[in-house]
């Protein structure tokens, strides 16, 4: 048996849950167990032997993973994060294996985005799963605006930065900037030093451009490949800035619509270990096609893809996060432990928690998700309580 210990003197339910594998950024075990104490990972190993605990669920022949972390999601189930109520869309993503999310609201004038900030801290309040906000919005280029209203869309200014930095205290976790826009490289520091994670996306903006901007401090390239120039032999871009930078997380939009899968497996091959998968999911993920609404864009999906209606621009995405892990072992060619990572540590890590969540170790966060060989989802745990 192997067997790494946490040492807690705390007295708490202890839960044993057993799979055929384990399998985190680290690798792979096999006949592995986690001891879960309270909401925490007390313990790991291997083998037939394991510490006493108040339960044991034996999972057979699944796999057993951290909880997937989406840093960019809009919603899902017929709702969007901008609604009063978006208590379906949390739901149904925990059913696919979502166990912490980054609730993405898209361009809104200010005061609107203020009102979303407070409705977000009230969720946040009851929710401990929700890390918080992401805006992707307004501070991004009409020229590559996607399926954001353009009307919403601004240069940043010091009264629009400090209001947000004051409404989004404690919620405002993530903002996308297209770092060409006047006065975009001082509120990229701005936002850094208030402690916000800041991503390049929705831009124009050349290769000198996105790599001031990381060395101003933001360290995500938003969904990359969408919404910017595109990697040119003699005009890298954004792409090629981040590619470049080891400070740089990618996200990617691996639903075989957004990129093509040659493309995802030699962004996975050219970044190793930087690139985390989104969902950006709209709100008929998990839900049927139809008319749908993004922000105040009116969304036509067919087929399960989204489209702003009327026009081939698309808008977010149907994806849930287990369809991108099994798409990343199928369509991007990534070993197991390679594609859980771009769900769980490479995330984590690029919101500055990869101390506590998205890995299988003690002291870690208990979010837990067990899948079928097949990768299915079959249960989930979001600190150590179950949620499916």
């Amino acid at each position: 048996m192997t067997d790494t210990s946490l040492q807690t003197g705390r007295e708490a339910q202890r839960t044993l849950v057993r799979a055929a594998r384990v399998v985190d950024a680290a690798g792979t075990t096999a006949d592995g167990w986690v001891l879960i104490v309270g909401d925490t990972i007390h313990s790991v190993g291997s083998g037939p032997e394991a510490p006493a605990a108040d339960q044991v669920v034996d999972l057979g022949d699944a796999v057993l993973a951290p909880g997937f972390i989406d840093l960019h999601g809009h919603g899902g189930a017929t709702e969007a994060y901008e609604d009063d109520s978006f208590d379906r869309s949390l739901a149904m993503h925990r059913a696919h294996g979502t166990t912490r999310s980054v609730l993405s609201l898209v361009a809104n004038p200010i005061a609107a985005l203020t009102a979303s900030l407070a409705h977000v801290r009230s969720v946040m309040a009851v929710d401990p799963l929700v890390l918080g906000v992401h805006l992707e919005g307004p501070f991004l280029s009409p020229h590559n605006k996607g399926a954001h209203n353009e009307s919403f869309l601004r240069s940043p200014t010091p009264a629009d930065v400090e209001a947000l930095l004051e409404a989004g205290a404690g919620v405002l976790q993530q903002i996308t900037i297209a770092p060409e826009l006047p006065g975009a490289i001082d509120t990229v520091r701005r936002f850094v030093d208030a402690g916000v994670t800041v991503g390049v996306g929705h831009t124009v903006g050349t290769y000198d451009q996105a790599r001031a901007a990381f060395d101003a401090g933001a360290t995500i390239l938003t969904h990359a490949f969408n919404a910017m120039p595109g990697l040119h032999h003699r005009a890298p871009g954004p792409i090629g800035a981040a590619v470049a930078d080891d400070r740089v997380t990618l996200e990617l939009i691996l639903d075989g619509v957004h990129v093509h899968p040659v493309v995802a497996d030699t962004l996975f091959r050219a970044a190793p270990g930087r690139v985390a998968l989104i969902t950006d999911a709209m709100g008929a993920a998990g839900a049927a096609d139809g008319s749908y609404r993004l922000g105040s864009l009116d969304v036509t999906v067919t087929d399960g893809v989204a489209h702003v209606a009327g026009t081939d621009t698309i808008a977010g995405s149907t994806l849930t996060q287990d369809v991108a892990l099994r798409n990343a072992a199928s369509l991007a060619g990534r070993t197991l432990p390679e594609a859980v990572a771009a769900l769980t540590s490479v995330p984590a890590a690029a919101l500055g928690l990869g101390d506590r969540l998205g890995r299988l170790a003690p002291g870690f966060t208990a979010d837990l998700v067990a899948l079928s060989p097949s990768l299915e989802v079959r249960r989930v745990w979001g600190a150590g309580r179950e949620v499916r």
